[in-house]
């Protein structure tokens, strides 16, 4: 058997690096998932090939790309010491790649980033430089605060919607409706992520809600977290503009349901990312079925 050249597997390795480092995978699902809401949610009027070809719009998402590359790179950059403790093994994969190396891709990508959105307007670049300020002043300062840090990465990872809301100047009721939707999947996920790495947090001295008010006040805020959702379901059913998606919401009914009991009997790091890995399953089958919100504009646009 032929043995892989050391310089190839060197590269290969830096390759898997870069993309733990930029999380590719999240990346890549926002993509996914800003081109299905452009299609289904925020222009469901115009043709697949109109969207599709929109410059604008795949300046847009390209601008968001690499900012949020770049955010998760900063993001990484300080909590390396809380990463050692609560992903060892990603930590190791991760370090194939030098800091110096991490922070000058970061300030690239946000200036690639910046550049790009200018091609829309300036006000799409300023939304994404206002942007960059407020993922690196989480990561350097704001993360360490309980209740603002929660608040905050939430609307920093649902931010870069709102550049395609505001593009589509699309408001209809639905759209609101779902964006809260979204909104309290995160933050649930979020207090779940706490839990699950509160070792770590403790290590770094971050004041998170775990850390600072403990295991059971963060699992009576999910619970209420949780409650909410329903209540947002339960308005999402009131409005016939969801078509078949209605079945994920059913789907998502029982999870949350599942989720809510499992969160109460769990203690042990692996039982919390169970649950993670649940909310994330989650969000992805969200994404995917937008293409269920009509049928019909799947029929028409894909002949």
């Amino acid at each position: 058997m032929t043995e892989i050249n050391p310089n190839n597997k060197r590269f290969l390795f830096k390759i898997l690096s870069l993309f733990s480092v930029v999380r590719g995978y999240n990346v890549l699902m926002l993509v996914i998932a800003q081109y299905l809401a452009a299609i289904f949610v925020f222009s469901p009027q115009k043709s697949l090939r109109y969207v599709l070809l929109d410059k604008n719009l795949f300046f847009l998402v390209l601008a968001s790309v690499c900012v949020v590359a770049a955010g998760y790179i900063i993001n990484n950059f300080y909590d390396l010491e809380k990463d050692l403790i609560n992903e060892p093994v990603k930590t190791k994969i991760n370090n194939y790649i030098s800091q110096k190396t991490r922070l000058n891709l970061y300030f690239t990508l946000n200036t690639i980033g910046v550049l790009i959105a200018f091609l829309v307007s300036w006000r799409a670049a300023l939304f994404f430089a206002v942007y960059i300020f407020w993922i690196w002043f989480y990561s350097h300062k704001l993360q360490k605060y309980p209740i603002i840090g929660w608040l905050l990465v939430t609307v920093l990872t649902i931010s870069p919607f709102f550049a395609i809301f505001i593009y589509y100047k699309n408001y209809a009721n639905i759209i609101l409706v779902h964006s809260v939707f979204v909104f309290f999947l995160l933050l649930l996920r979020e207090l779940v992520k706490d839990l699950e790495k509160v070792k770590g947090n403790i290590a770094q001295n971050n004041q998170t809600i775990t850390v600072k008010y403990g295991e059971k006040v963060t699992k009576v805020l999910a619970t209420i977290i949780t409650i909410l959702t329903y209540m947002v379901i339960s308005g999402i059913f009131g409005t016939p503009e969801i078509g078949m998606m209605k079945y994920y919401f059913i789907a998502v009914v029982f999870l949350l349901i599942f989720l809510l009991f499992y969160l109460w009997i769990s203690k042990t790091q692996k039982q919390y990312l169970l649950l993670h890995n649940l909310l994330k399953m989650i969000i992805i089958l969200g994404v995917f079925s937008l293409v269920l919100i009509d049928k019909s504009v799947i029929i028409e646009r894909l002949i």
